[in-house]
């Protein structure tokens, strides 16, 4: 069987084929091919030959996509990640594709970093780091806030909300969390409050909500509006939560304390290669770096050993599964990561 890994850095193939060496003789039969550029229109005839892809998040899976994978022989799609926006879920259920995702891949890692951008933001230590390399001591400039006592949003309570809850009520936050579908694990650490009441109440917002029609745009002028002048906006989860207009225009009229990235919604085109010898031609990009209290990083909260390991090996039980169903078509699989197929049920999320 031959895998079309796309988007593959040198990291991928390093703990894909670690996983793959594990799994002994159950992955002797499996080919992968790796493919260091994306996914999309133009290279979808790469595939030819293949029996699956494996994609990444800012891979292209759209209808014209997938169709020509389906016409190339394509009968599975692997995601390396939990966010499936970037699949057309009702072209992939009409061309009875096999869809998987990684739902939960050490969720402690985008958690903990979403704390290290709040921790640098807040005490400023990259911009502490540059001045000491310049022989510069001085403090002015560097006054951050202490975090104890402060009171923390968290929009969206999966597993990696949970997580942040946990770190949080470390340092002594009072918690507050908005979910239209409450978790009752966070009710030891705070309250559910609804967007509009958690907004004016927290120091710091952190988001960690899937994006889909309801989420996209999350935090707009009117949400922006509702937030406290200094309060610091936290995004490690998916790009499309926050309309980049918007916190632009808050941030020049001083109505947000300070923005700490890790996602970007139009970063498909830029993160994960190197563009320091360009031009960079998005001007809110461009726009948010100019502001001194705007942290930006380029998608690497997941970025940890523990979880590229994760991602691998639930990637090839996908695999498995996809063979299994193959084989058995009847069968179906609900092993709680499945966006896939079985005959008659619809593409789903289980």
């Amino acid at each position: 069987m031959k895998i079309a890994v796309f988007s593959a850095k040198p990291y991928d193939k390093i703990f894909l084929n670690e996983a793959l060496k594990a799994r002994n003789g159950s992955g002797s039969n499996i080919q992968l091919i790796y493919y260091d550029y994306s996914l999309n229109p133009e290279t979808v005839s790469l595939v030819q030959g293949t029996d699956a892809v494996c994609v990444f998040v800012n891979d292209v899976l759209n209808e014209e996509v997938l169709e020509a994978l389906v016409e190339k022989g394509v009968s599975a799609v692997l995601l390396r990640c939990a966010g499936y926006n970037n699949v057309d879920l009702q072209a992939a259920e009409r061309l009875e594709l096999f869809v998987a995702n990684v739902p939960a891949y050490s969720p402690e890692a985008v958690a903990e970093f979403a704390v290290a951008l709040i921790q640098t933001l807040n005490r400023k230590t990259h911009r502490a780091y540059n001045r000491v390399r310049e022989g510069n001591f001085n403090l002015n400039g560097l006054l951050g806030r202490t975090l104890a006592g402060k009171t923390v949003g968290i929009v969206g309570v999966g597993k990696i909300g949970i997580s942040l809850a946990r770190i949080m009520r470390g340092f002594g936050c009072t918690l507050l969390a908005y979910d239209p579908f409450p978790n009752p694990a966070f009710n030891e650490f705070g309250e559910y409050k609804p967007l509009e009441e958690l907004l004016p109440a927290c120091d710091i917002v952190s988001l960690h909500c899937p994006l889909m029609e309801k989420t996209r745009h999350i935090i707009n002028s009117k949400t922006l509006a509702l937030m406290k002048t200094d309060a610091m906006l936290v995004n490690t989860s998916r790009g499309g939560l926050i309309d980049s207009q918007a916190v632009v225009q808050a941030l020049k009229e001083k109505k947000l304390g300070g923005l700490a990235l890790d996602v970007y919604e139009a970063e498909g085109q830029l993160f994960y290669n190197d563009h320091s010898g360009e031009i960079i031609k998005d001007d809110a990009l461009a726009r948010l770096i100019s502001f001194p209290n705007v942290l930006i990083c380029g998608h690497q909260g997941f970025f940890t050993e523990e979880a590229l390991r994760e991602i691998s090996v639930c990637t090839l039980r996908n695999l498995e599964d996809f063979m299994m169903e193959r084989h058995c078509p009847n069968s179906l699989v609900t092993d709680g990561n499945k966006l896939a197929r079985a005959d008659s049920h619809p593409v789903r999320i289980v």
